[in-house]
Parts: structure tokens; C-alpha cells; sequence
């Protein structure tokens, strides 16, 4: 019986040790068998991940393993470096601390992109909708029943090619509506295209089908834009309640909003004067990223902040200006990580902190018309390939 109870106690013993030995591995404690003595010393771990996967990752130079892979580190700053050929190298100084899972997630863009044509007629004007799924364009060097406003679908799955994710929704036949400008609703169900061919005109057109007599709304026009306002209001209201007390009161009087993420996680601002950003959460969150965050606001400087981080970050020295209906040359990218960045005739895609800053296309196009791709897979673009005498088409930049 005595004997019985022995086995017994030292099984469970066994069990405590091994229970506490997988706590403690789990919180990324390891022994260091450097010198003559072992040292139980703490770890961190860095999850490194990358899109395409099966990439090299590096650190402070050193091959160390491939990307899906997770990394015991001692604590410190180390340099990590994600390669993988034909594609840009990735690169991030990441603060490794005892017993906290950091990341090191990697999108890879391709050094050599693949242009795929969208349009092939000439194209006007395009505009991207407030659901960032549509593109409405001009077409003006057809006939009168091909002239019109057409429609990009960037989410319908054409069986051939691109030219076919198109649709007409206005033609020429009752007014020039190929030279009107245009204007999307804030739920993206209608179009204000306004003529003035002839006598200035302003329609209002559905999205979803061939508008053969566009409805004339120019003398209710005031009605219309109330409307539209009232949604985009009751939108933006939203978007602010959700917020912390604290953190909405920091908005309002700071920021000046330029663009939410498209998972609402994070805001693209100027700031609206020279201030500091309180803490919002206390204590601070661990694991977050260990890019440098800036606090102190400047005016006119453009910054993104992290809420569910509470971490913000210094993008450029000044705002980027928006003409007529042109789209902002600083845009949040769709997978609400990365921002592009349209500038001196090229186009980047950098990180919401501002790392990695890549060139991912430097050929000829249209200023101001670049549109993310709704499932980040691709840009589109407006280009005539470098020859002025044609009409501009869109173009598709493959991303991956």
C-alpha cells in the first residue's frame, strides 16, 4: 500500500514538472547552455509571416528559418529582413521582449508587376465610389448609344477577361452625358451626372441598370444634395460614436479626418492644430507594434492612429491636396494595413506606421487616378502607355 502510494505521489509530481516545464517553455523561457553553467533565461517570440508564403527570413542578417515559422529571441532590438525572389525585400528594426508574441508580417510586392488592360476605347474621368468597389467612367469617342457613363465592378468574376466587368448605365441619346461630371451617393445605388452641352442639366442615374430615361433633377438638385449630405453625416456620426469617450474627443478637436481603414480599425488624418495625444488605454497594450509612435501633433502633418493600439504615427509633412473629384494621392490600401502613396509620377505602397516604402510602379499614367483593387490583389490605373495622342484606358497593376 506504501509502495502503491510512492508511485503514486511521484506520478503526480512528474505531472507538476512537466506542467510547469510547458508554462514556462510556452512563455518562451529557455535554457542557455553558453559557457559552463545552464541559465533558464526568458524569451520572446517573433511570428514571422509572409504574403506570397515560403520566404526567407533574416535576422540582423543571419538566415534563420522561412516565413510561417515562430522564433525564440532573446530580448533586445533586432533588424529582420523577409526575401523572397522577385519580390522586394521587407524590412523592420522589431523590439523582441521577455515572455510577448511579436509579429513580423510581410506583404511582398513583385519587382516586375503585370499590366492587364481594363478598357480598350478611351476613358473619361473615372470616379471610385464611397464603397471602394466601383469605378463610374466616361466614354466619349463612340457613338451615341455607346457614348455614356459605364460602370467598373471590381467584385464581379468575369469569365474571360477584365473588359467584360464593365457596364453601361447612360448613353448620349438624350444629352451629352459623356462630358458631364459625375458624382457618386453615399451608398453607391445612384450617380449625379451633370451636362452642359446643352442646357445645363443634371441627372440622376441608377447604378444597376440602363438608365434609357435618366431622370432630370436640376431644379431639385438642393433636395438631392441635402440628402446625400445627411447620409454622409449620419455615416461620419457613426464612425465617431463607435469610439472610445476619451479617444472621440481627441478626434474631434485634432484630427482632420482625410480617410477611415477600410476595417474602421484606423484613421488617416492632418492634424487640424499642434497638440499632444493623451493615452487612451492605460496600461498600454504589450505586443503592439514596436515602430516609434509620435504623440506630439503638428499642424498641417499627416499622421495614421492605431485604435484598437492606441498608437499613432507620422506619415508626411503636409496634407495632400484634392482637386475637383479627383481622389486623394494618399489612400488607405483595402487590407487596412498598408496606405498608397501617389507622388512625383510614381506610385508606393508603404506600411500604416510608414516603414518599408516601396515603389511598386513608375510608368506613365494619369495623376490622381489610382483605385486599390477591393481584395488587394492588383491597382488600377489611368494611363495612355506613354502616348499622348490616345485616349487614356484603365490598367490593372498585378500585386501578387
Amino acid at each position: 500500500m506504501r509502495k502503491q502510494l510512492i508511485v503514486s505521489a511521484l506520478i503526480l509530481l512528474f505531472l507538476a514538472l512537466v506542467t510547469i516545464f510547458v508554462i514556462i517553455y510556452g512563455k518562451g523561457y529557455r535554457f542557455n547552455l553558453k559557457g559552463s553553467n545552464a541559465i533558464l533565461s526568458g524569451t520572446g517570440l517573433l511570428v514571422a509571416t509572409s504574403t506570397p508564403d515560403g520566404a526567407q527570413v533574416l535576422i540582423n542578417d543571419h538566415l534563420t528559418t522561412a516565413t510561417d515559422n515562430t522564433i525564440n529571441l532573446a530580448p533586445g532590438e533586432y533588424t529582420v529582413k523577409i526575401f523572397k525572389e522577385g519580390y522586394f525585400t521587407w524590412e523592420k528594426n522589431i523590439i523582441i521582449k521577455k515572455e510577448v508574441v511579436s509579429k513580423a508580417d510581410a506583404l511582398l510586392f513583385p519587382k516586375a508587376p503585370k499590366l492587364e488592360s481594363i478598357t480598350n476605347i478611351g476613358i473619361l474621368n473615372p470616379v471610385i465610389d464611397p464603397s471602394k468597389t466601383k469605378i463610374a467612367y466616361l466614354v466619349a469617342s463612340q457613338s451615341a448609344v455607346k457614348n455614356g457613363v459605364y460602370i467598373l465592378d471590381m467584385t464581379s468574376r468575369p469569365i474571360l477577361t477584365l473588359q467584360s466587368a464593365s457596364t453601361q448605365i447612360a448613353n448620349d441619346i438624350l444629352d451629352y452625358l459623356s462630358t458631364s461630371n459625375i458624382q457618386w451617393s453615399p451608398d453607391s445605388k445612384e450617380i449625379l451626372a451633370a451636362s452642359g452641352r446643352l442646357i445645363k442639366t443634371t441627372y440622376l442615374l441608377e447604378t444597376n441598370t440602363l438608365n434609357q430615361n435618366p431622370k432630370d433633377v436640376t431644379e431639385t438638385i438642393v433636395s438631392v444634395d441635402a440628402s446625400w449630405n445627411k447620409l454622409k453625416t449620419e455615416k461620419q456620426k457613426a464612425l465617431m460614436d463607435s469610439l472610445p469617450k476619451k479617444l472621440k474627443k481627441v478626434v474631434s478637436e485634432q484630427f482632420n479626418i482625410l480617410e477611415w481603414s477600410s476595417d474602421e480599425t484606423k484613421i488617416l488624418y492632418e492634424a487640424s492644430q499642434s497638440a499632444e495625444i493623451p493615452l487612451i488605454i492605460t496600461p498600454p497594450l504589450i505586443g503592439t507594434n514596436s515602430t516609434p509612435e509620435v504623440r506630439s501633433l503638428k499642424k498641417g502633418e499627416v499622421y495614421t492612429y492605431d485604435i484598437k493600439e492606441d498608437r499613432n504615427y507620422k506619415i508626411l509633412d503636409f496634407v495632400p491636396k484634392k482637386e475637383d473629384n479627383s481622389p486623394l494621392p494618399l489612400m488607405w490600401y483595402p487590407d487596412s494595413k498598408h496606405l498608397v502613396y501617389v507622388h512625383s509620377s510614381k506610385i508606393d505602397i508603404m506600411e500604416y506606421d510608414a516603414k518599408n516604402q516601396t515603389t511598386i510602379y513608375a510608368g506613365p499614367f494619369v495623376d490622381g487616378f489610382v483605385f486599390p483593387w477591393p481584395d488587394a490583389t492588383k491597382l488600377v490605373i489611368l494611363t495612355d502607355l506613354g502616348n499622348p495622342s490616345i485616349t487614356p484606358n484603365l490598367y490593372t497593376i498585378g500585386l501578387k
